[in-house]
């Protein structure tokens, strides 16, 4: 899949702490083979599962060595043979790419890449992939929820989070969400919250059931089940749902929690969703792209060369507020 041009891009030789991240300056672009899609990248997301990934800890472990990033926002280069979705010139996003996106250029396969609106910036076109399809997945294809329901949006500031505040917002749900510093708080609030909680103050959770009468919450999005999943079986409604979207370790909890409710502990993964339910996904981000009530939050952005402190920064800095970025 090499041509001839070379790419500034990150390599990863081995696994281990965030300077095993390479910036290298002559790495050959890869090249599009049938249905795939080759995209000149402005911008490219950064999430934690990438971090996981580099530090050996995830289950899937790609062959080394290799370069991270699934989100990028950029500018169609060329497609492959048989590629009909998108054309040369195309402002695009992306849910995944087969070579990484932390790179000048990179290959999705063409049911992975989506047109970019106008309207947003390739920065915004960056945050869109996998915060939205994953809060949409958890939300929709995982809890089922209805409108009318109670949703808690913990670490609403970040980037699936404030994608999960817009939706649950957009969907009719009453939306309860969580942060851990005065910006993300008036983020959660100004992108769908309708109450915004600080997760760091003791009680917060005594407060949380108080905004709900005592009935507790219909459908839970967890960022850090480690941390949380204990209070989260407590805050549950009967017959609540609470979908794992982040976990950095183990956590014990009181199975009494969960049967008095009779609810439901779920795992949600975007890699496991079907084509129908990506197309599905994407069909309500277009309309919310349309309407406008589809505004992704850019936090810090970095260039290239310091995707390092990138990883650093989303595991370690305290009070998310918005998508971390790289640009090209």
């Amino acid at each position: 899949m090499s041509g001839s041009r070379l790419m500034k891009a990150v390599r990863v030789s081995e696994f281990g702490a965030p300077s095993v991240l390479r910036f290298c300056l002559e790495v050959s672009a890869p090249q599009p083979g049938p249905g795939q899609v080759q995209i000149r990248v402005h911008a490219c997301g950064v999430n934690p599962v990438e971090t996981y990934i580099r530090a050996g800890t995830y289950p899937r472990k790609p062959a080394l060595p290799y370069t991270p990033g699934t989100d990028v926002a950029g500018v169609v280069e060329t497609v492959g043979e048989g590629v009909t979705a998108v054309k040369a010139g195309d402002r695009v996003f992306t849910t995944a790419t087969e070579t990484g996106g932390y790179a000048e250029y990179t290959v999705a396969a063409e049911q992975c890449v989506y047109k970019l609106p106008d309207a947003l910036h390739f920065t915004q076109g960056a945050a869109i992939g996998i915060p939205y399809f994953t809060a949409y997945r958890a939300l929709i294809h995982k809890a089922h929820t209805k409108p009318g329901e109670t949703v808690l949006v913990h670490g609403a500031s970040g980037g699936v989070g404030v994608a999960g505040c817009q939706l649950a917002r957009a969907l009719g749900l009453r939306v309860l969400g969580t942060a851990g510093t005065p910006e993300g708080l008036k983020l959660a609030l100004s992108n769908g919250a309708h109450l915004a909680f600080n997760h760091r103050e003791e009680g917060y959770t005594d407060k949380i059931m108080k905004a709900t009468e005592g009935r507790g919450i219909d459908v839970i999005l967890e960022m850090l089940a480690n941390v949380n999943l204990s209070k989260d079986l407590q805050m549950l409604a009967v017959g609540g749902r609470v979908t794992i979207i982040g976990s950095r370790g183990s956590v014990e909890i009181n199975p009494r929690d969960n049967m008095a409710k009779e609810s439901s502990i779920m795992g949600v993964v975007l890699a496991s969703a079907t084509p129908k339910e990506n197309k599905e996904c994407a069909a309500l981000l277009y309309a919310g792209m349309e309407a406008g009530w589809l505004r992704p939050v850019v936090g810090s952005q970095y260039p290239l060369a310091k995707a390092d402190q990138a990883h650093h920064d989303i595991i370690e800095c305290p009070g998310a507020a918005g998508k971390k970025v790289l640009i090209m």
